[in-house]
């Protein structure tokens, strides 16, 4: 994409009860306005910055050329913070902390729109997206309206965010009571969650090579889960050789990217701003001209009632 993008960071908000503030970078097309907001939760992998506000700039930046306002937060679970927050309560996954990250995006989107130079007055708030890569997937289906049993309390924690009208959930993980892999106890927090209550229309995001058996030997299906076990509206693009990040969402030439392909990440960027712009405007064109355009590349699988 050749449309100019602004990209200012950190904006930083302050968060009671948060063991740090909450730090996040905005990035947008430097023109147009009734912008459409994407919230962008990152994973949890090896690398440092690519886990943070710093991190999904191939993805990122493709978004906000394409028209949208895109806000990225670090974290609790960011490496980038390990030394500050590890004997935090939630340490090291901070799964329900990461959600309410979200929410207090929302909750603070007058300062950001006001801090970001060219920003103010160009943003339609009640267009808002959700989308998360792995852990960060996890959380946008929280977001969603899936729900866990806090393993700590035993308590259903509902994360549900209303303000949030659609999502974009990449390689998450699927069903908990598949987790039988060698790093299951670690993600003992999902082996709970049910996605019977994730209402909010998304778009579930798998590779068909992403077969994560450090969790689980259920294969690249697990990542469909949110796909097939939530109720309609959903709808599921399945990417062809793609493994867990999806040939690099995840950062420019990232080293642990096993199946980098840049061709497969524009195609990932521009099928999913256009099934965004289709929903927030019923009647554009624009997921149909893409799946169209890239049928070799993926598979799409819709439901609008639920089975």
């Amino acid at each position: 994409m050749s449309t100019p993008v602004i990209s200012y960071s950190p904006v930083i908000l302050s968060v009671p009860g948060r063991p740090v503030d909450l730090q996040v970078r905005v990035s947008a097309p430097a023109t147009g306005t009734d912008l459409p907001v994407i919230l962008l939760s990152h994973g949890h992998g090896h690398a440092n910055n690519l886990s943070s506000l710093n991190g999904y700039a191939p993805i990122a930046n493709d978004w906000a050329a394409r028209g949208f306002v895109v806000v990225r937060p670090t974290h609790l679970s960011s490496r980038t913070l390990t030394n500050q927050v590890a004997d935090a309560p939630g340490a090291p996954y901070f799964w329900r902390s990461r959600a309410e990250d979200m929410s207090q995006i929302l909750d603070q989107f007058d300062l950001i729109e006001y801090a970001v130079p060219q920003l103010a007055g160009r943003v339609n708030r009640d267009h808002v997206a959700v989308a998360g890569h792995s852990l960060g997937g996890f959380t946008a289906t929280q977001l969603l309206g899936a729900r866990i049993t806090d393993p700590e309390t035993g308590e259903i924690a509902d994360l549900l965010e209303r303000r949030i009208k659609q999502g974009i959930v990449f390689a998450a993980p699927g069903r908990g009571d598949v987790l039988n892999g060698p790093m299951a106890d670690a993600i003992d927090f999902a082996r709970t969650i049910d996605f019977s209550t994730m209402t909010t229309p998304a778009l579930i995001v798998a590779g068909d090579k992403d077969d994560s058996q450090h969790f689980t030997d259920f294969g690249p299906d697990w990542h469909a889960d949110p796909y097939h076990l939530a109720p309609a509206p959903k709808t599921l693009l399945t990417v062809f050789g793609a493994e867990h990040l999806l040939g690099g969402i995840q950062g420019y030439d990232a080293a642990e990217t096993t199946d980098e392909n840049p061709e497969r990440v524009a195609a990932i960027a521009r099928l999913t701003a256009a099934y965004l712009h289709t929903q927030f405007h019923p009647g554009n064109p624009a997921w149909q001209g893409a799946t169209a355009d890239l049928a070799g590349l993926t598979h799409v699988e819709s439901k609008t009632t639920s089975r």
